[in-house]
């Protein structure tokens, strides 16, 4: 294995330090995916240099220039607090001629945009909710074809960004009021898609042209209350008190049989690829009682800190956090883009 200089972009004020003595895991948590990164980086040989950005270039053209870096690790979730700006500042890496981990501008494009997305993947018939945007600004009306229960969320924010019990709505007047809050709160386009019933998946992608796909991990929704729809809001996913009181947690799906493990693989794959998306990812999906799977979204560059779900199933594929990160590297020095013909 080649020793590398590697950038790693993370937000400004998530620069991690260089060890974790006398740090406790209340001021850990924002920042541990970055030190698992960068920890294990540097573990594996390699030189490494973590730059904080939040709405200013210069930090990546000084780094660019001064520390010459082999590649650039993109930790880097948003520029000038705008989730969709990430692909600007990949494209602003390629203009530079700078190879990176993590998804071209294309696929980080097309993947953050959920209902674009979604117009993809039903051109090319793979199996999504029905669903109708709501432009910021307008009255909603619901279109007949869609019918109740709705998921209702914003276009573009991630992260459960929104997502509550609320977000599940049975009329037109609770649907209107769901969407006027999120058109308030986001100052954008709200999305709503019928809302599929059953158990919630997510699948690790990994690859630009060959392809591999980790095995399927699951949302255990525990003993939530039955009265409770199980969507993963933000309390479900980040309040720990909550996850501990109703026993909730995330585990591998391994009672999938052979044939339906084969089938999701094969779905997610062409997700991946409809949506030009490159280096690695995270496919979230829901599946019905009869067996029935609906891709809810696509997840570029997804959370890669240590036991995290990606990780984690990595690790059940037989690949340990070192290799998976030495892997993103490798695919980020393969990728062939654009400026690399000229």
């Amino acid at each position: 294995m080649t020793n590398r200089r590697i950038l790693v972009l993370v937000r400004d004020g998530h620069v991690p330090p260089l060890t974790l003595d006398g740090v406790t895991e209340d001021e850990l948590t924002p920042w541990k995916a970055e030190f698992d990164v960068c920890e294990t980086l540097r573990r594996l040989g390699h030189d490494v240099l973590p730059v904080g950005v939040y709405d200013d270039l210069a930090p990546i053209r000084e780094a660019l220039r001064d520390f010459q870096p082999d590649i650039t690790f993109m930790l880097l979730e948003e520029f000038h607090g705008v989730v969709t700006y990430d692909f600007a500042v990949i494209s602003y890496l390629e203009l530079m001629q700078q190879p990176y981990t993590g998804c071209n501008p294309r696929g980080l494009l097309l993947s953050k945009d959920k209902a674009l997305s979604k117009k993809v993947l039903s051109y090319h018939r793979i199996p999504t909710p029905r669903f109708a945007v709501f432009p910021y600004g307008r009255k909603t009306h619901r279109p007949k074809k869609l019918s109740f229960p709705l998921f209702v969320k914003s276009v573009i924010e991630d992260a459960s960004f929104g997502i509550a019990q609320a977000s599940i709505v049975h009329t037109d007047e609770a649907l209107a009021e769901r969407v006027a809050f999120l058109h308030d709160k986001t100052k954008d386009d709200v999305i709503a898609e019928q809302f599929i019933e059953g158990r919630e998946l997510y699948v690790g992608v990994v690859g630009n042209t060959r392809l591999t796909t980790f095995p399927a991990w699951e949302m255990d929704f525990g003993k939530m209350p039955d009265d409770v729809a199980r969507i993963a809001t933000r309390t479900v996913k980040f309040n720990r008190k909550y996850q501990e009181k109703h026993d909730i947690t995330t585990r591998a799906a391994d009672d999938l049989d052979a044939a339906t493990a084969d089938r999701i693989s094969k779905i997610c794959k062409r997700v991946y690829r409809a949506l030009s998306m490159s280096g690695y990812a995270r496919m979230d999906l829901r599946m019905t009682s009869e067996g029935g799977i609906f891709v809810i979204e696509a997840n570029a560059n997804p959370n890669i800190e240590y036991g995290e779900d990606f990780s984690e199933s990595a690790e059940v594929a037989g690949i340990d956090y070192e290799s998976l990160m030495q892997r993103i590297i490798n695919l980020g020095l393969s990728y062939k883009a654009a400026w690399m013909a000229t």
